[in-house]
């Protein structure tokens, strides 16, 4: 359950006043669950107990204070764990989220590391929300997070939302060095919520990372008995040039929900590399901050193709992939 501080009351050297307009709140997620994946490792399947399946456990602080005139400071610090066996995630203090900023009528600007448009976007249209069996980054390329960035972010307008980020490369006497550009836009109204994103990643000489340059393009409509999920990316950059397209579904079953897609990647820069995964799942809620999970998932690859294979595997292989857990929201 998340519970509100007054910001810095412990310090007791601001105003009454002061307190009244400032707050900050602790929330965080443990997610443990049972891993068995078979992706053609030469040491055979694995068999694990592992931290952040559905969603990534993580023990954060967030704060706002009121500046008048309808501007507010914001702030985030948000740490990835890895519950079982209590270290950091992201090899950082606070590698989830960092950043400082300011809202009002004009929108938010945020600094620090945050995450990326393609994320933001990917995460809202996958129906296993960018975790367990299906998540949808293991065919689609959706950057995690970006360090250095700068992000802008409209207010809602009649349900739409632009955004606009740049991550600075900070590589002396070279600003296009290990810089990063997305933008997106979002509109949600209703049941229809239809987005696009657009990102590009250089590397450290300046020039396109491979598979850098990605256009996400999805969306989702709640019919009620079911909401239909879909997306498409181009992926190019160097000599990457694939196509991504899913289709999905999540239908509320009590409690809880059913999950399922089906993902496909074409790889027009090479021949036999194309791949595909099917994905199902179900989650059911305990309470409003606890449930469990089970998913699973299967990667079939052509001849030539090695997606979400182990390195030592074969191309052509097959990858299995199955998880039960509880995730439990403070």
């Amino acid at each position: 359950m998340k519970k509100s501080f007054v910001a810095l009351a412990l310090m007791g050297a601001f105003s009454g006043a002061a307190f009244a307009q400032s707050s900050v709140t602790m929330y965080g997620i443990v997610d443990m669950g049972l891993v068995r994946e078979d992706n053609g490792s030469a040491a055979g399947a694995r068999t694990a107990l592992d931290s952040g399946i559905q969603n990534g456990s993580r023990l954060g602080f967030k704060g706002t204070e009121n500046l008048g005139g309808g501007l507010k400071a914001n702030f985030v610090l948000e740490m990835g764990l890895n519950a079982d066996t209590g270290a950091s995630g992201q090899g950082a203090t606070f590698g989830r989220q960092a950043y400082v900023g300011l809202a009002g009528d004009f929108g938010s600007v945020n600094l620090g590391r945050q995450k990326s448009v393609t994320y933001d976007l990917g995460d809202d249209i996958d129906p296993f929300h960018i975790g367990m069996a299906g998540d949808i980054g293991r065919l689609f390329k959706t950057t995690n997070r970006n360090n250095n960035a700068v992000t802008y972010a409209t207010t809602n307008l009649s349900g739409f939302v632009g955004t606009v980020q740049y991550a600075f490369g900070e590589v002396a006497g070279d600003t296009a060095a290990n810089r990063t550009i997305g933008l997106s836009g979002k509109y949600h109204a209703g049941p229809v919520m239809a987005a696009i994103a657009y990102e590009k990643v250089n590397d450290a000489l300046g020039n396109d990372l491979a598979g850098g340059k990605k256009t996400l393009v999805g969306g989702t409509y709640d019919f009620g008995v079911a909401k239909a999920h879909a997306a498409f990316e181009t992926i190019k950059g160097g000599t990457s040039d694939q196509r991504v397209w899913m289709i999905g579904t999540t239908v509320p079953f009590g409690p809880g929900a059913f999950l399922a897609d089906y993902t496909r990647v074409t790889n027009k820069a090479a021949s036999n590399a194309d791949g595909n995964q099917f994905a199902v799942g179900y989650t059911y809620d305990l309470s409003k901050r606890t449930d469990i999970y089970t998913s699973f998932s299967r990667t079939a690859n052509d001849s030539n193709a090695t997606y979400n294979l182990d390195k030592s595997a074969k191309a052509g292989g097959t990858d299995k992939l199955f998880n039960v857990g509880i995730r439990h929201k403070f």
